[in-house]
């Protein structure tokens, strides 16, 4: 049996570093959006880097609550992971530089490249919240009920901000600076994983904890009473990249795909004098394609048309005396 080939760190020289979620709720639809973009890999069992074949890039499979600091130290150019674990990243950020600037350890060398990440591209998938979670039978009924209690949540830094917030209100205090220094009544523990069960074993009388349909929380006894975070995937690039050429153009193909699965292209014959109706209900993107016909007074309209749109339309345009209606998928695009 062949042996797979070792990556060392000479076959990355040169190499664009795209970090992608190594497991979890993200990991299939990202690797659907790099076939779809064209970014030919194998990965090798038990391999985290995967050398990409037509194009100057690796892959490296992280844990998407690590990607944003790889991105955001300019270790990898891209990733792909979840807004909230860029936000959780960036409260643990503001919460070192807080403590640094206390004990006056604060001296950033002159010549420190650009730290932290920049939103590329909604991907649109994996959307769920970060939701505050109680037991469903319980006395709370709001954040603010939850001060001074134990908040069990594998994202800290987001729900130390958040009950900071509660506390300095419930004083009646406005200045959200003093966030910096504020000292917490209540107590965040930190849990990896299982936060769900937290409550029901005691560990904690409410949780922080991301809730995609509600049904797990649901089955362990458990209500939404607050919203910290809406997220998603995202895009991210550092804000210095290797190579910001190839950014920019993996960018413009994942946008592409997203773009295309949104849209169809949508064909059909309409008689001139309908025209106007008929694109009022297909503008395009920019502009609709109109071409005339062989036969007298008649044009071949083709327009993209979002996707849950598509039925609808095709109804008006019926309507309007178009024939000949065609709806076509759309693999990839790109626009301006």
């Amino acid at each position: 049996m062949a042996q797979p080939e070792l990556i060392n760190l000479n076959s990355l020289e040169g190499r664009l570093l795209f970090a992608v979620p190594k497991k979890g709720r993200l990991l299939q639809a990202a690797l659907n959006l790099l076939e779809g973009a064209d970014i030919q890999f194998k990965r090798e069992n038990r391999l985290d880097i995967a050398l990409v074949k037509n194009l100057p890039i690796a892959l490296v499979f992280l844990p998407a609550a690590d990607i944003p600091t790889f991105v955001g130290e300019g270790r990898v150019d891209l990733g792909i992971t979840g807004y909230d674990q860029v936000q959780e990243h960036d409260a643990g950020v503001r919460a070192l530089a807080r403590a640094r600037r206390m004990s006056n350890d604060w001296s950033p060398k002159p010549d420190q490249k650009p730290q932290g990440c920049e939103t590329v591209i909604d991907l649109g998938f994996g959307a769920c919240r970060l939701q505050v979670q109680v037991p469903a039978k319980g006395e709370y009924k709001e954040g603010k009920d939850l001060i001074g209690k134990n908040i069990g949540t594998s994202f800290v830094h987001l729900a130390q901000e958040y009950f900071a917030r509660l506390e300095l209100e419930q004083e009646g205090i406005t200045d959200t600076a003093l966030i910096a220094t504020r000292k917490l009544r209540t107590k965040i523990i930190e849990l990896s994983g299982s936060v769900e069960a937290a409550c029901a074993l005691g560990v904690a009388d409410g949780i922080v904890d991301l809730v995609e349909s509600g049904e797990t929380m649901k089955a362990a006894g458990l209500k939404a009473i607050d919203t910290v975070v809406e997220t998603s995937a995202i895009l991210i690039k550092s804000k210095a990249p290797s190579n910001p050429e190839m950014v920019n153009l993996i960018a413009a193909r994942i946008n592409g795909v997203i773009t295309a699965q949104k849209y169809v292209l949508c064909q059909y014959n309409v008689p001139r004098a309908s025209l106007a109706e008929a694109t009022k209900w297909t503008p395009g993107k920019r502009a609709p394609t109109v071409t005339s016909l062989e036969e007298e007074g008649w044009v071949a309209v083709s327009a993209m048309v979002e996707k849950k749109r598509i039925a609808t339309v095709m109804d008006e345009l019926t309507k309007v005396g178009a024939t000949d209606i065609l709806v076509l998928d759309i693999h990839n695009t790109r626009s301006s």
